[in-house]
């Protein structure tokens, strides 16, 4: 070909759901994903700084149109943002830094979706969120707690994260099955009653209650434990007798629309202890919450 010498071959960005433009533009997307890809706190196994990447290669195979919603979702405008520079000096300072990126994004009006990345780093989000929404809550899906006052040297431990997020708004607890004693006397001592994954089968609380016990404006932080390991086996503190997918989607569903979904992030997917099954369910997971949230 006469002007192959002067062509210059890109790849292009690698944005969530393969999308271009238009709809992957900043200017007009509705959502922007934040990637984050930090886990300096974990302890077991290490990985989830692996997470963001993966959620987003995964889902280059989704299909835009959702039989459920009956539309494609991203027609509402997804734009990708550059990943975060992990800082490793401190991880108060990341979830400065955190908090930084998020609230510009707030400021111009986005609907973010952070990708974790360890759960500590959902503070910075619920921060930036809380200056806008006086009478945020977040909605917390998890395996653990996360309710310690210091964990490993640190109060900004992924183990920490909702003890420090409940100094700024009320949390509500989804899909809990482990504790330690500290956090057990802490729910007691602020009488707080999270909604247990039951025994021997996983179940919730009856909806109703965990929808009545949400204000108005939600943050839905999950962390990907709160699945069962049957289908999501790629987490850095997997924990059994966890959630199944319907049941999350049901409870998501009906959060979006009884309540104003103001944002949500997705933790600690640690691609290397599960299939690439686990990036899927979560990358889908994330197209059809924006979707609920989005309608």
């Amino acid at each position: 070909m006469k002007n192959e010498k002067s062509r210059t071959f890109i790849f292009p960005p690698q944005n969530f759901a393969g999308l271009s433009s238009p709809y992957a533009d900043l200017e007009t997307a509705r959502v922007a994903i934040l990637p984050v890809p930090y886990d300096s706190t974990t302890e077991w196994h290490s990985g989830a700084r692996e997470g963001p990447q993966a959620i987003i290669n995964a889902s280059q195979y989704l299909e835009l149109y959702d039989i459920e919603i009956e539309r494609e979702i991203h027609k509402v405008g997804i734009h990708t943002l550059p990943a975060i520079q992990p800082l490793l000096s401190s991880p108060e300072e990341m979830v400065q830094r955190v908090y930084h990126v998020a609230k510009e994004l707030v400021q111009q009006a986005k609907f973010v979706v952070m990708l974790g990345g360890e759960h500590s780093l959902s503070l910075g989000a619920v921060r930036a969120l809380r200056e806008k929404h006086q009478d945020l809550c977040v909605l917390q899906l998890d395996a653990h707690a996360d309710l310690r006052d210091e964990y490993s040297g640190t109060q900004y431990s992924h183990a920490c994260v909702m003890r420090r997020v409940f100094e700024l708004c009320p949390i509500v607890q989804v899909g809990i099955r482990s504790l330690s004693r500290e956090e057990q006397q802490f729910l007691n001592q602020n009488k707080m009653q999270p909604f247990y994954a039951s025994t021997p089968a996983p179940s919730l609380a009856p909806l109703q209650q965990i929808i009545a016990s949400l204000p108005d404006n939600v943050y839905i932080s999950i962390d990907l434990d709160v699945f069962d390991p049957s289908i999501m086996s790629a987490v850095g503190t997997p924990e059994p007798g966890g959630l199944q997918w319907h049941e999350v989607l049901n409870l998501l569903k009906l959060v979006a629309l009884h309540k104003h979904v103001i944002g949500f992030d997705l933790m600690e997917l640690c691609p290397k202890e599960g299939p690439a099954s686990c990036a899927f369910l979560a990358a889908k997971l994330a197209y059809k919450l924006i979707g609920y949230a989005t309608s």
